[in-house]
C-alpha cells in the first residue's frame, strides 16, 4: 500500500498542504496522513507517528520533500529504521529517492547530511544577524511579563495573597510568582 504523509509548519500554509496532498494522490497514495506543525514539533508529530504505525510489510511511505518528513539527520535515521523494521520503504517524490533500492538508501543519507548542514548554516547566519542587531541597538528583547510585574507580585505577597491567586490576578504562571519571590528574597 502507498501511504502518504504531508506536513506544513503553520495553519496558514493551506495551499502548501493541499499541494502536497495533490502530489501524494497523483503518486497513488491510498491513505494520507496530514498535520500542520513546525519542524521542531514534527519529531513528536501525532500524524507522523500514526503513519509509521499504520505501515505494514511491503508498504511505502511517500512524502513530497525530505524536509516535510525529518528535521535532522538523526531524526531521519530514526525514521528510516522504524520504516525498514516494518519491512516498508520510503519514497521522496521531489528527489526521486526510493529506499527500496541501494542507490536510494545511499542518496537519502547523503542528502540528509546536506540538509542538516544547510539548516546549521541558516541558524548560524540568524545568530550573526541577531548579534549585529544587538550591537547596533536595533534588537530589543522584551522583559518577561513576570519580571515587569515583580513589584505587584511582592506587594500582593506582603498582603498575604497566595501564589495561585497572585498568578490569577496578574495573568502570569504560579511558577513565575515563585521565581519573582525567590529573586527578591
Amino acid at each position: 500500500m502507498l501511504v502518504g504523509y504531508a506536513r506544513t509548519s503553520t495553519l496558514e500554509q493551506l495551499a502548501g498542504i493541499e499541494a502536497q496532498e495533490r502530489d501524494l494522490l497523483s503518486a497513488g497514495c491510498e491513505k494520507i496522513f496530514r498535520e500542520q506543525i513546525s519542524s521542531v514539533d514534527a519529531v513528536k508529530g501525532e500524524q507522523l507517528t500514526a503513519a509509521l504505525d499504520f505501515l505494514r510489510e511491503g508498504d511505502t511511505l511517500i512524502v513530497t520533500k525530505l524536509d516535510r518528513l525529518a528535521r535532522s539527520v538523526p531524526h531521519m535515521h530514526d525514521l528510516l529504521k522504524r520504516i525498514s523494521a516494518k519491512g516498508a520503504a520510503l519514497n521522496i517524490l521531489g528527489m526521486g529517492i526510493d529506499t527500496n533500492t541501494p542507490t536510494g538508501r545511499l542518496m537519502i543519507n547523503v542528502l540528509g547530511g546536506v540538509a542538516e548542514f544547510e539548516r546549521d548554516i541558516m541558524l548560524e547566519r540568524q545568530r550573526e544577524g541577531i548579534a549585529k542587531a544587538k550591537a547596533d541597538g536595533k534588537y530589543k528583547v522584551r522583559a518577561p511579563t513576570a519580571r515587569r510585574k515583580a513589584d505587584q507580585v511582592s506587594e500582593l505577597s506582603k498582603e498575604g495573597v497566595g501564589a495561585t491567586e497572585i498568578a490569577r490576578r496578574l495573568g502570569i504562571s504560579r511558577a513565575s510568582v515563585y521565581n519573582v519571590l525567590r529573586a527578591s528574597a
